[in-house]
């Protein structure tokens, strides 16, 4: 069977007048990663402990017991788009993903605002991993007046993204390591907290709340309505996103046009099952009410297995000693978030860089760490900068501003999905398994996350939904929920950044560049059919 590995990248060519070509190398460490290591990294970057603690109770107080049908159907437009995201690195294993390939299916304008959304998302995200790694550590030592002070969370927060940055800067081999240490402590503490709280409510041993699992926790006909589904969804969708972390760093990856697409996909199905027991066993143990350790007790809702922990493992020395180290997983869950989140940020500027979307300084790689310079430090520079504002003006503010998150995720998810189907239009019906792998499936995933986007936007923009709300300045004056405007409002400031980079900077708007990309991309996956490799 002949080898559908990608041609050798060819070399880069120095300053153009126009974007680099199809291929080309941008200097990172080629052959770094495995399949283990690049698994690793997709886990990771979702911080299962943390997306768990955060999430659960506001999932709960949404959908009520349908939480666990709630979290499968939200796997499932994740799992089609990864199929997406596995054909499209088979043809073309570009560091900029949604960026590139979107660029190279429906032209530079949709690349860059698919660029934009990946940048914009992470670094929002990053104000709440920075706020809940500084809570974290404080709780840690016990120190919980320091936990509950604005002013020590924030400025330990600064302090975790600085550390990441760093790990991040110097070298893709330390991240990866790292983060299969964090990991296992994250997924071991997770296995023993649910293992614990199931083993008590079928022993009699729990507290009153406590009931078996039911089967009807898994009927969708039990949500109240499409806005409360759809609610729902986008913030589950939330407690996935991340597993594309491994399909950015393709270039460092050993056998680059098939381990990251799998991993992607491996990813998505373990994310599931961690996250189903997890769920389940949780609501099994405190139940789904408004009071108590009920989950979605809004009291609890911020953090909830650190609750539930106490309640699961009990007051005594062993008891406290793993609620300890449950404080420490979503911790490190956080911490390890952090870093994969700078890690496909940078290499989305790296490579926005190098096709010039960005200015050239972005696409500068260090000589001994091969691992981008500007675009890794710029990425943790412009992630404190903004979480010192939003910790500054208003939590209120950093609390919509991470609910709107959903929106970015929805559209370069969604986009990328279209750009698969669009990309390979020309093959589709060369076999069953392409029109199913590269058409049907990413096509019915970016169909499903349009649905909710738009159904979101309705939903968001009611001015009683979040914390904040806004007034717009201009006619109509429309009034506004705060997490409609700030999720909205950050894709607008995409557009614009794009329209004054196109005045300062065309060269990567000349659509017959990118054409030609393209088919040089439907040449190679033609080549692949023919030797039977895709």
């Amino acid at each position: 069977m002949t080898s559908s590995a990608a041609p050798p990248p060819a070399s880069p060519s120095g300053p153009s007048d126009g974007p680099a070509p199809f291929g080309t190398d941008k200097g990172l460490r080629g052959g770094a990663l495995g399949l283990f290591s690049s698994t690793v990294i997709g886990l990771a970057s979702t911080a299962p402990a943390y997306s768990m603690a955060a999430t659960l109770g506001v999932i709960v107080a949404v959908v009520g017991l349908q939480s666990p049908v709630v979290i499968v159907l939200a796997f499932i437009p994740m799992f089609l788009i990864a199929y997406g995201y596995k054909g499209l690195n088979q043809v073309d294993p570009d560091c900029g993903t949604t960026f590139t390939w979107a660029a190279r299916a429906f032209g530079p304008h949709t690349g860059w605002l698919g660029g934009w959304g990946i940048v914009a998302a992470d670094i929002i995200v990053m104000a709440n991993l920075a706020q809940i790694a500084g809570q974290y550590g404080f709780q840690l030592i016990g120190a919980q007046g320091l936990a509950h002070s604005t002013l020590w969370t924030m400025v330990a927060g600064v302090v975790w993204i600085a550390l990441m940055t760093w790990i991040c800067y110097i070298g893709i081999e330390v991240s990866a390591n790292l983060q299969k240490v964090l990991l296992t402590v994250e997924v071991v503490m997770l296995l023993v907290l649910a293992v614990t709280a199931l083993v008590k409510v079928y022993s009699g041993t729990a507290p009153g709340p406590s009931t078996p699992v039911a089967w009807a926790w898994f009927d969708p006909t039990r949500i109240r309505s499409l806005d409360v589904f759809t609610t729902g969804i986008l913030t589950t969708v939330f407690i996935y996103w991340g597993w594309d972390s491994c399909v950015s760093v393709n270039e460092e990856t050993a056998d680059r046009t098939r381990t990251p697409g799998r991993a992607a996909v491996m990813s998505t199905v373990i994310l599931l099952c961690v996250y189903l027991l997890v769920a389940t066993s949780a609501q099994s143990f405190a139940g789904a009410g408004r009071t108590g350790i009920g989950l979605a007790n809004p009291a609890n809702s911020a953090d909830v297995l650190s609750n539930l922990g106490t309640e699961v493992f009990g007051s005594g020395a062993g008891g406290q000693a793993l609620t300890k180290l449950l404080i420490l997983m979503v911790l490190t869950s956080a911490a390890a978030s952090t870093q994969t989140t700078i890690l496909p940020t940078a290499r989305t500027t790296l490579s926005m860089a190098t096709f010039k979307a960005l200015p050239a300084h972005f696409a500068r790689v260090h000589p001994r760490f091969l691992t981008p310079t500007w675009s890794t430090v710029g990425m943790g520079l412009v992630s404190i900068v903004f979480f010192v504002l939003l910790s500054r003006v208003s939590e209120n503010l950093l609390a919509d501003s991470i609910g709107s998150v959903g929106l970015m995720i929805a559209f370069y998810y969604g986009l990328t999905g279209f750009a698969c189907v669009w990309y390979f239009r020309k093959v589709l019906l060369r076999s069953p398994r392409a029109l199913w792998t590269k058409g049907i499936m990413p096509g019915l995933g970016g169909v499903m996350l349009l649905g909710f986007f738009v159904n979101a936007c309705v939903v968001y923009a009611a001015p009683d939904y979040g914390s904040t709300s806004w007034t717009l300045p201009f006619p109509p004056h429309w009034h506004l929920g705060g997490v409609f405007v700030t999720g909205i409002g950050s894709l607008v400031l995409g557009a614009v950044l794009m329209l004054v980079y196109r005045l300062i900077s065309p060269a990567f708007f000349r659509k017959q560049v990118i054409a030609v990309s393209a088919h040089e991309a439907h040449e190679m996956h033609e080549a692949q059919e023919r030797g039977g490799g895709a």
